[in-house]
């Protein structure tokens, strides 16, 4: 069941209107539950209108509540407010972040370093090919493939993904968290929700919405390090992922086609004004290291890491770890550790090593494969580990 914040943040998104009024009000007042007691007064300091106020002050159980509040009951399904910690950093620092994020799946591959790859719904077959092998290349090198479940260019980057194992691909989508568009995808949007993550800033049940996709792009945006563009026509949403990408100072990259290909246009004109031509993983992930160094400074930050003792490997830059984290590398080595053994080794909890494990990939200390961990020289940019990845 879940508890009285969650349902008071439910309620607080179901009110729906514009967000920023509500994200003050969380802001002040810092849990839902008290923002929903602060009244409506408050509501209207904040600068919520005459209908939010209204659907705040109900005290009935709409049907659209109720929904969502047995979606929450099922394992794996999460709510992620904007006054949460788990709120992922990327996504707070863009313009208009949504309120909440509805997340089927693992919330913290959220917080992971990603790579949105978009473009065109009706590909060529060399379009295809190269989004199968940008996609399946970074999740193999350990980066998160982050897409919008659509048709052609997305539906292919996902599915490479998932080819390379669990945890390794999250959709956004434009409808509620449980709704496959288009209807063909049911089939991955549950794979998706199993291996990865689906993600929304719709409630349950929420159907496709034309003017949803365009502002789902903003998340596709803000949750990646950076955005490749693979395929599109000049007028392509596409683009838009592209241009809220470039506004946040974050990567974009564009794979350049025939000048004969209708489809490639849109990328051509992104490397005109300034995306990266890129025609290689590597050049994706070698621009990405100072992006995910930040990422890594912001988990730290949520986890209140301490900052006592130091590892390092011959070679390797001296990096401060509190003495958790020290046992933690002591009980890893160069051969993949399952999280049993190192529960035995350790002494600490899963869900404590978990966060762990997860900083020191960001730290490019640790990479993990098929859910067993080791050591790491350097960062997860080594050509060795991309030429691996190539030939899986």
């Amino acid at each position: 069941m879940p508890n009285e914040d969650t349902m008071a943040l439910a309620r607080l998104v179901l009110a729906g209107g514009p967000v920023l009024p509500r994200r003050r009000l969380l802001e002040r007042w810092r849990s839902p539950v008290a923002a929903i007691a602060a009244g409506a007064r408050a509501w209207r300091e904040e600068g919520l209108d005459a209908v939010q106020t209204a659907r705040l002050q109900g005290d009935d159980i709409p049907p659209a509540l109720a929904r969502t509040q047995h979606w929450l009951q099922v394992s794996g399904h999460h709510l992620l407010g904007w006054h949460d910690a788990d709120y992922p950093a990327q996504l707070r620092a863009m313009s208009s972040p949504p309120l909440a994020l509805f997340v089927d799946g693992d919330p913290t591959l959220l917080w992971r370093p990603a790579v949105a790859i978009v473009g065109s719904r009706s590909p060529t077959s060399g379009g295809r090919d190269n989004a199968h092998y940008f996609a399946r290349t970074l999740a193999s090198a350990g980066i998160v493939v982050i897409s919008g479940m659509a048709r052609g260019i997305d539906a292919a980057a996902h599915e490479a993904a998932l080819a390379a194992g669990s945890g390794t691909t999250v959709a956004v989508v434009g409808t509620g968290p449980d709704i496959a568009y288009p209807p063909t995808h049911d089939r991955l949007r549950d794979r998706l929700a199993i291996q990865g993550a689906v993600v929304s800033e719709h409630p349950p049940g929420t159907p496709a919405v034309r003017s949803h996709f365009p502002a789902r792009n903003r998340i596709l945006a803000g949750l990646a390090l950076g955005t490749l563009v693979i395929e599109a026509a000049e007028q392509s949403g596409a683009l838009i992922t592209a241009r809220q990408a470039g506004e946040a100072g974050r990567e974009v990259f564009a794979v350049p086609g025939s000048i004969h290909n209708p489809r490639a246009r849109g990328c051509h004109r992104l490397i005109r004004d300034g995306a990266a031509l890129v025609e290689d993983p590597r050049e994706v992930v070698d621009a990405l290291v100072h992006l995910a160094a930040d990422l890594a400074d912001a988990l730290r930050a949520r986890l209140g890491e301490a900052e006592s003792g130091v590892i390092a490997g011959p070679g390797e830059t001296p990096l401060r770890l509190d003495a958790d984290y020290q046992r933690l590398w002591d009980a890893l080595g160069h051969d993949p550790t399952g999280m049993d053994q190192l529960v035995s080794r350790t002494g600490l909890t899963a869900a404590e090593l978990s966060s762990m494990l997860l900083v020191m990939e960001l730290d490019g200390l640790v990479t993990a494969e098929h859910g067993r961990y080791q050591r790491k020289t350097g960062f997860f940019t080594s050509t060795a580990s991309l030429t691996q990845a190539e030939g899986q």
